[in-house]
């Protein structure tokens, strides 16, 4: 669980673009298109869902990659595999589309290859963390997924089978990558510039859409600021990873 929320750092948005896992779903032509559309209708005149596909963990070696030595085994692989695939999945369900698995694969690979790489460079600058730190995240954590206390988030991992000292010690790596982060990217100021031109943008694809006009530009301006610091720091990182993986020894066997 600790382990998705760094992926999502390394994955920086990735998934999202293959929310169809196929990259070129909007070129189907209506003829393509037509048959799902009225598959789609028949589920929903008959009141049954499609059924959930299964992720395919056939043929995955036992060492998946190898970064500098260090090794990402099939249990890693396949929990990372296995939890981004369920969401694709859902969202494939409601598309009427089919996911890509071996697409899916390969971004999944890579993109723990890249988590490694962060985690190696870490303990090469010798990036520390205080308890305090870590008892701060915990507690951040346990809000994020609606819980009173880091206790009570600390006791439902022990139930997915996961020790308090496991879960403190991924707590303790992803603070250190989070560290690792803001030194690459620094302090993040959008300008006025930007954000006008980030709601500029959301406003003509509103229209297009034919849907609702955006409230007024200062009234949502927190949150562009905040799109455009992550998409500022998405691709911070993945320069990060890319300088890395230049001088990086890594081996994928998929």
């Amino acid at each position: 669980m600790i382990k998705k929320v760094l992926l999502t750092i390394v994955l920086g948005g990735s998934m999202a673009a293959m929310a169809a896992c196929g990259g070129d779903a909007e070129e189907k032509t209506n003829e393509e298109a037509a048959p799902q559309e009225e598959t789609a209708a028949a589920d929903e005149a008959t009141g049954e869902q499609p059924e959930m596909p299964e992720p395919d963990l056939k043929d995955i070696p036992d060492v998946v990659a190898e970064v500098n030595g260090e090794v990402i085994d099939k249990k890693e692989f396949e929990s990372a595999y296995t939890g981004q695939f369920q969401q694709m999945a859902m969202q494939a369900q409601m598309s009427g589309q089919e996911v890509d698995q071996a697409q899916l694969k390969e971004q999944i690979a890579e993109s723990l290859v890249a988590q490694e790489l962060l985690v190696q460079e870490t303990e090469k600058q010798k990036i520390k963390v205080t308890d305090e730190q870590t008892d701060d995240s915990l507690k951040e954590l346990a809000e994020q997924n609606g819980l009173a206390s880091s206790e009570e988030f600390l006791a439902a991992l022990e139930e997915q089978g996961l020790s308090e000292e496991e879960v403190r010690k991924q707590v303790q790596t992803q603070v250190k990558v989070d560290q690792l982060v803001a030194q690459e990217t620094g302090e993040i100021k959008p300008t006025e510039e930007e954000l006008k031109k980030v709601y500029e943008q959301a406003q003509a694809q509103q229209k297009e859409a034919g849907s609702e006009e955006l409230p007024a530009f200062e009234e949502v301006k927190p949150q562009l600021e905040e799109q455009v610091k992550m998409q500022k720091e998405s691709e911070a990182v993945q320069g990060l990873i890319a300088k890395l993986r230049e001088s990086a020894d890594v081996k994928i066997n998929l």
